[in-house]
């Protein structure tokens, strides 16, 4: 049992300018603004009916507030955008590249850095080569692109996150841990030569964006080489997994994040980064390895697939702006500011007595909707519902982690449920103010009341794989 330092709402840092306040201030100005098309509720019934009820399906000048994900969202710096216009666009070897990958290089320690042109490209290369029939990949919790861009290959994929991260309101400090006494277990059934790999999300994000402990990453990465088993870092939101790890984990409270970082990224035999997260660019990833003999085979796919080895789907500008997003990441007043603005909106829900996963994780508030509209059975998907009704009453776009998005099927074709049936709330990096997030928790206000009358979907369409992306619906009744 690790030691840990429990604290919901933390104080700022050490040191800070504004210790002792309450109010949580972006650490930023705006200097750029994008403005929001206003919808009546009219249009916005009309607007959801064309598209099949599938908020994915909405186009974004539909939409009041955001919140359907935190991937390429984020507003970019002035700093970032300044690093663009010296953009180098040779095809090979362009200065832009060896800044990324020096940049890379050092938060990392892996000796080969594969551009790729967001995280699930890479997933695709890295796994389409280690899948295939009769192989199993273990996380805490795939997501959903890892997920199919490995059952794609006709491998199999098992979450074994702890028993904790489906006790909703229990708080614990470190909910996306993996269980390491079912891996120990895994590995002995399925023999360590059919494992594909061992991949650690963190933060875990389809668990409710909760963080990983160190701890945790230690005892993984001791039972992946104990069996020689491959150990990969999903680690898209790396930066937010480390403030986690600093305040809750007794040892780390002195380090930097971006140490904190590094260490866990030497536990591990490679990564996987969208860097459309914690790289605070709309498009970006990797995929960093030690090996060189899995390297030189991935590099000819990225190749194949992606483009030359020197920017793999990027332009000079993306490489830039990756560069210095790396850089400012781990600034303590941003990180601070991104955890606890999150945590506001999910502290404010909470004592409105909205059900929802708690402790609050760092990208996003993720809703109970199995709780919220305990009269809807999962069969009718109460996430969906509730993504449907947030858009008809404020225009706002979020998206539902239940029985749409990771349900199965049995071979008479009845739904096996997810774990949970969650709404994900995902929060742009730098791009919404204070008065965005009040609305949202007026609009929850609003739907509290009479929320028994609202029914439940069925699926009328329905794609192979990540289904919630074209899914249509029509509501029961």
């Amino acid at each position: 049992m690790i030691s840990l330092i429990l604290q919901q709402s933390p104080a700022w840092h050490l040191g800070s300018v504004m210790e002792g306040f309450k109010t949580i201030i972006e650490p930023f100005k705006i200097k750029t603004v994008e403005p929001i098309k206003m919808t009546t509720a009219e249009q916005r019934k009309v607007f959801l009916e064309r598209a099949h009820y599938n908020t994915f399906l909405l186009q974004s000048d539909q939409v009041a507030i955001d919140l359907l994900t935190d991937s390429g969202t984020s507003a970019m710096s002035s700093d970032q955008w300044a690093a663009m216009m010296r953009g180098d666009e040779s095809y090979a070897g362009a200065s832009s590249w060896s800044k990324m990958e020096d940049e890379i290089k050092s938060l990392t320690g892996y000796a080969h850095i594969l551009p790729t042109h967001q995280g699930r490209a890479a997933e695709r290369i890295l796994y389409g080569y280690l899948g295939g029939k009769g192989r199993t990949f273990i996380s805490n919790t795939h997501f959903d692109t890892t997920r199919a861009n490995i059952e794609f290959t006709g491998a199999e994929a098992i979450d074994i996150p702890v028993p904790e991260a489906t006790h909703i309101l229990e708080n614990h400090a470190f909910k996306g841990n993996l269980d390491t006494v079912k891996l120990k277990k895994l590995i002995s059934e399925k023999g360590a030569e059919s494992i594909g790999a061992v991949i650690l999300t963190v933060t875990n994000n389809s668990g409710g964006g909760q963080p990983v402990s160190m701890a945790n990453a230690k005892e993984v990465s001791e039972i992946c080489r104990s069996n020689n088993v491959l150990f990969i870092l999903d680690a898209c939101r790396i930066a937010e997994n480390s403030y986690f790890i600093r305040l809750r984990e007794k040892g780390y409270e002195n380090k930097s994040y971006r140490d904190i970082a590094s260490e866990m990224f030497s536990l591990a035999d490679g990564a996987i980064m969208s860097l459309k997260k914690d790289g605070l660019v709309n498009m970006g990833g990797f995929l960093a390895l030690r090996d060189d003999q899995l390297s030189a085979a991935c590099t000819e796919l990225l190749i194949v697939t992606e483009g030359y080895a020197t920017y793999g789907g990027l332009s000079g500008r993306d490489m830039e702006a990756i560069a210095v997003g790396l850089k400012e990441v781990f600034d303590p007043d941003y990180l601070h500011y991104r955890i606890r603005s999150t945590a506001y909106l999910g502290e404010r829900l909470r004592n409105m007595g909205v059900p929802l996963i708690w402790p609050i994780g760092g990208h996003a508030v993720y809703v109970d909707a199995r709780s919220f509209y305990s009269h809807i059975p999962v069969e009718q998907y109460p996430g969906q519902a509730l993504v449907c009704e947030l858009y008809l009453m404020g225009g706002i776009r979020s998206v539902e982690i239940g029985s749409v998005m990771f349900g199965k099927y049995d071979e008479s074709h009845q739904l096996i449920p997810a774990p949970m049936e969650l709404v994900r709330l995902a929060i742009p990096r730098r791009v919404y103010t204070q008065s965005h997030i009040e609305f949202v928790l007026e609009v929850f206000e609003k739907l509290l009341y009479g929320r028994e009358k609202v029914k439940g979907f069925e699926i009328t369409f329905e794609p192979r794989f990540l289904r919630h992306f074209m899914a249509r619906f029509r509501r029961v009744g």
